[in-house]
């Protein structure tokens, strides 16, 4: 049986003009998943609702003419909440520290280009998988804890400057003091979003599910006429938009180290959760295409340093909208270009109805877009990689609950350094790919020697880009004492992406090794010899 190979679609403007009808279509679709959840993201942030809006225009309108991923999504994401809520929060709240909120965009955006341009993409392999899943899951319980007061219609004042932990502990006092119409809107968004897509109709598969939460919802609220009887926060509030847009960013607290400490941040999370998505969507990707991380991140860094001027929100490539995009069949990097001109004439015509949204609403939209970072089956996942990426996971999720998200991540790479070094890991070998090559009848053999995990894994990556394309390749394991399960991941794609490319790789020494779980990617611990004892 005969197989159709899919013939790539081109780039650039003769992409556009191929591929124009299904990029606009996918970028309508993406449109409506997008403008709710902007105006939700920036809300939860402290940023005014329509500066979420803007990011994910810009998002649209000015990253796809740079060296991005063909599918992805660039826009606002639930992941950089926590992170732009907290600033906004230390640099004194509302206006204020919304402004020098933006300012901490820009400077983090600037920052961004130039690891662009030093090829610093690659470092995103530094990270450990489990820590990763583990900073996202926090982030997505923080979401669930900060909307659920929200979605019942407390007075926004009953929660102020609460943690995570406090919000969840409050649950019983919020739904007391809740509004039941407003309550009564947010639990049927709730259940559009978990449960529509266990029903088997089409519709629910072709159109954005927050499609359907607007068209049950706004109705409610106007039967109930939420704007003359509920608080003023029951609906979206969008305001003078073009009057609001000028140079809203502000560098005045420049010098303290507060303000250095969230560029860390918005540069940490951002850039390694967009090169996440990237990596993600590459493999959704129909036609097998390999994105540029070092052009994805510069086009990136030149959205967000416009979008934090103007005071938007952070962009990144998002991971649910960039999921949708590959679903509703676009071609090229053209569909986010349309979805950033469909917001544009959205944010021309269309503001006095998005006003009609309850804010209920869209917390249902958050709380569902958490629950997606911190489902159960992401704990179930980790647990059968192993038992030890489990307790990484949950490191990284209690501390980053307890105290903050980079203290969460450092807690998870330091438990992570600690199991391989009780696995026979040595110190010398945790930072530098200690490898040699070896050539024998025209095949090149890669002798992998002590440690081959996450935090060496760059050095590995680069020995073996420099190989020969389409030759013959061995990489022996059998001289090592761990492999972990970054290293596992990434030899998987290696050998399939470099075999696929016309090349012969194998992998040689696995039989050597002891999996900590049945899991394929499982670490890996050499077998230790048995002593023999003479009788």
């Amino acid at each position: 049986m005969k197989t159709t190979k899919l013939i790539t679609p081109s780039k650039g403007i003769k992409g556009l003009f191929e591929n124009w009808k299904s990029d606009a279509l996918s970028g309508f679709f993406v449109f409506i998943l997008a403008l709710p959840l902007s105006l939700g993201i920036a809300k939860a942030s402290g940023f005014p609702p329509a500066m979420g809006v803007l990011s994910a225009m810009i998002g649209g309108l000015v990253t796809s003419f740079f060296n991005v991923s063909a599918l992805v999504i660039k826009g606002p994401a639930a992941g950089l909440i926590t992170v732009c809520a907290g600033a906004v929060a230390e640099f004194g709240g509302e206006m204020t520290g919304w402004k020098i909120a933006a300012g901490v965009i820009v400077v983090a955006a600037l920052i961004q280009i130039i690891f662009g341009f030093l090829k610093f993409g690659a470092l995103s392999d530094f990270f450990p998988h489990s820590a990763i899943h583990g900073m996202l899951a926090a982030i997505g319980l923080i979401i669930i804890a900060k909307q659920i007061p929200v979605l019942l219609g407390d007075d926004p004042t009953m929660y102020k400057g609460e943690g995570p932990l406090e919000l969840f502990m409050d649950i019983p006092r919020f739904v007391m003091a809740s509004h039941w119409h407003i309550a009564l809107v947010g639990i049927i968004g709730l259940i559009v979003l978990f449960v529509f897509p266990l029903f088997k109709i089409s519709i629910f598969k072709k159109l954005p599910l927050p499609f359907f939460v607007l068209l049950l919802t706004i109705p409610m609220a106007l039967i109930w006429h939420f704007k003359q009887t509920e608080p003023s926060y029951s609906l979206v509030t969008i305001g003078d938009f073009w009057g609001s847009i000028s140079m809203n960013a502000d560098f005045s607290v420049i010098g303290t180290f507060a303000f250095w400490k969230y560029v860390f941040m918005f540069l940490f999370v951002g850039s390694l959760e967009s090169l996440l998505t990237v990596k993600a969507t590459d493999n959704m990707d129909p036609y097998k295409r390999v994105s540029s991380y070092n052009g994805d991140l510069i086009g990136q860094g030149v959205g967000n340093v416009l979008s934090g001027l103007m005071g938007g929100l952070p962009m990144i490539s998002e991971v649910v909208r960039s999921s949708a995009n590959v679903g509703f069949n676009a071609k090229t990097k053209w569909s986010n270009f349309f979805h950033g001109i469909f917001l544009l004439i959205a944010m021309l015509l269309m503001i006095p109805m998005i006003e009609m949204i309850p804010n209920s609403a869209l917390a249902a939209m958050l709380i569902f877009a958490g629950y997606r970072l911190a489902a159960p089956k992401e704990f179930i996942h980790t647990y059968k990689i192993g038992k030890e990426q489990l307790a990484i996971f949950l490191t990284t999720v209690v501390i980053t609950l307890a105290e903050d998200l980079l203290l969460g991540v450092a807690a998870g790479i330091i438990v992570k350094f600690l199991f391989h070094l009780f696995n026979g890991a040595k110190v010398s070998s945790l930072f530098k790919a200690r490898y040699r090559l070896q050539t024998i009848d025209h095949k090149t053999i890669m002798h992998i020697e002590q440690s081959a995990i996450f935090s060496n894994l760059i050095g590995f990556k680069k020995g073996l880009f420099d190989l020969p394309i389409s030759a013959d390749i061995i990489i022996d394991l059998s001289e090592a004492q761990i492999i972990d399960h970054s290293f596992m991941v990434f030899l998987h794609h290696f050998e399939l992406e470099y075999n696929a490319h016309g090349g012969n790789l194998e992998i040689k020494g696995l039989d050597k090794f002891r999996a900590l779980s049945k899991h394929p990617m499982a670490t890996r611990v050499k077998k230790r010899k048995r002593v023999k004892i003479a009788a």
